[in-house]
């Protein structure tokens, strides 16, 4: 393994975008040169220019005391790939031990996260009538057992009509809470905590789950017509949603409010707003999605707005105590679509209205888009909303190693770090990533024997 943004897993380029839900960036099998395509979203995904920028390289060199370089691979193409490969072979800076701000506490309203590593929201398509089991338990279960800071569950639809697939999980019902509550009291068990990412799916409902359809689920099987603010649809073999009303839309707005109500009786500790990845709220904001006519279409001040009532609707029953997330995606990677510097006024708007941290993910409005895939590619977009609308962000996309991870955090670009594709490769991501930046946490128990030495229970 090499450390700092080199690729992990099979192969010698990376399977999947990391960190994204998998409902929005399953891809095809891997290709074999710098271009992958998105099953879900039919995006190609790029290799293009990446490092951490200049000034947080030399910085990483500086932290930990030797050679850091950043190794440019000539792909024969306009684009190359920069890896920044941290090589760690001693002490830090004067022979003393760096502190790994990975590991450092992170404190959001009442809530405090014991390290800065997250677990991104990941669906499993594996429900039924949107409630979990042990499937559920058990994949959630051994992450808490790998110790993040935070959990985010996966997209949970707020209405039947907004889940994916029929597969999806749902917080729609008074009796999907029980089930929430006992993954909530097992994360808890384990010093982590829990959140859920609540969740609309928009034009990008009723659809097969992705090992086994990518297009519209017949009626004959259960399907049904979603509600976008367009007519229009993903794509040609994905349902044609039906243009929502302004009553459809005070009716999804109060659904997420019922929604956050329910995972409070569930015992989370954040919730997190899906606004991302061409789902519902994300169809309102890109102006290639929305064609509407109306106070809810065409300028900024519009397509901004079914968003904000998302928000106020549920941080007025979120209590004031608990954080709330919210996932955007910062730009669509199109001309005339989303882009970075709206994302900016939108963070501040969110900021403004009780939101606490701004999840920065990008793409999947829009089918065809071009990507430049490379490690940590969707960084900037969290460092400039940091920085420009004075929210906490968190970093996700293709962060795989515990000394990337850990200079994200150093650097200031992010406040956090949220993985998903790794925590399926290694659920014990934190451990490890722990016992590699010379840090000491805490084991299970059960585990103890196992653990580094120094290393104390739960």
């Amino acid at each position: 393994m090499l450390p700092g943004g080199a690729w992990r897993g099979r192969g010698a380029e990376p399977p999947a975008v990391d960190g994204d839900c998998p409902c929005a960036a399953t891809l095809d099998e891997a290709a074999t040169d710098s271009t992958h395509r998105s099953a879900k979203t039919d995006t190609v995904l790029t290799k293009g220019p990446f490092s951490l920028g200049p000034s947080l390289d030399r910085k990483v060199a500086g932290w930990y005391g030797q050679s850091s370089a950043v190794e440019r691979r000539d792909s024969g193409r306009s684009q190359d790939t920069r890896v920044l490969r941290l090589l760690v072979s001693g002490s830090g800076r004067g022979g003393e031990e760096p502190m790994s701000h990975l590991f450092a506490p992170l404190t959001l309203r009442s809530v405090t996260l014991a390290n800065r590593i997250v677990v991104s929201p990941m669906c499993q398509y594996s429900s039924q009538d949107g409630f979990v089991n042990d499937w559920h338990l058990v994949h959630l279960g051994s992450r808490a057992v790998g110790g993040p800071g935070l959990i985010l569950m996966e997209a949970t639809a707020v209405t039947a009509e907004g889940r994916i697939t029929l597969q999806d999980v749902g917080i729609y019902r008074d009796d999907h809470v029980p089930g929430l509550a006992r993954l909530v009291s097992f994360m808890h068990g384990q010093g982590v905590r829990a959140g859920i990412q609540l969740a609309h799916a928009g034009r990008k409902a009723s659809t097969g789950r992705p090992w086994e359809t990518m297009s519209a689920i017949p009626a004959a099987d259960g399907g049904w017509q979603p509600i976008a603010p367009t007519v229009r649809p993903f794509k040609d073999d994905y349902a044609w949603p039906r243009a929502m009303t302004t009553g459809d839309i005070a009716d999804v707005v109060e659904a997420f409010g019922r929604a956050a109500t329910r995972a409070l009786s569930a015992e989370f500790d954040v919730v997190e707003l899906h606004a991302a990845h061409g789902y519902l709220i994300h169809q309102f904001l890109s102006p290639l999605v929305n064609d509407r006519t109306d106070r809810y279409g065409g300028s900024f001040e519009n397509r901004v707005r079914f968003g904000l009532e998302v928000v106020d609707a549920v941080r007025a029953v979120w209590p004031e105590r608990l954080p709330l997330f919210v996932r955007v995606s910062a730009t669509d990677w199109a001309p005339g679509g989303w882009d970075i510097e709206e994302s900016i006024v939108f963070a501040r708007l969110l900021r403004e209205r009780g939101v606490d941290l701004i999840d920065c993910s990008t793409g999947g409005a829009v089918p065809g888009v071009r990507i430049p895939l490379g490690p940590g590619y969707q960084l900037p977009f969290a460092e400039r909303i940091r920085r420009e609308a004075g929210v906490a962000t968190g970093a996700v996309g293709l962060i795989t190693t515990p000394e990337q991870a850990d200079a994200i955090v150093r650097g200031g670009q992010a406040d956090c770090i949220l993985m998903a594709r790794e925590f399926l490769r290694d659920p014990y991501f934190p451990l490890h990533a722990a016992e590699a930046l010379g840090q000491t946490v805490t084991w299970p128990p059960q585990y103890l024997r196992a653990a580094p030495p120094g290393s104390e229970s739960r």
